[in-house]
């Protein structure tokens, strides 16, 4: 059985997004990963271990409120690790 937190692809693709409209944003692997782990300990985890719960954990996910969340959250670690990036110059 594998357990699937169903917000963690959501964030990646948020992330690509926000930062198509960010242009001065670090698109480094680093950075990325540093703003997926913000955006993610700030939203609540949405785990899954069949597809029927994944089925489901994708119709919750189409609501506007819990993608405004997410893109809440997303935007808000790009600004934040785009202050203070991590990774080496």
């Amino acid at each position: 059985m594998l357990v699937k937190n169903m917000v963690e692809p959501m964030v990646w693709e948020t992330i690509k997004k926000v930062l198509d409209s960010k242009p001065e944003a670090c698109r480094c692997e680093k950075c990325q990963a540093d703003m997926a782990a913000y955006a993610l300990n700030k939203l609540p985890p949405k785990y899954v271990v069949s597809r029927k719960g994944e089925i489901i954990a994708r119709t919750v996910s189409l609501d506007n409120k819990y993608y405004i969340a997410v893109l809440v959250a997303v935007t808000e670690a790009v600004e934040v690790v785009s202050r203070q990036p991590r990774h080496e110059e």
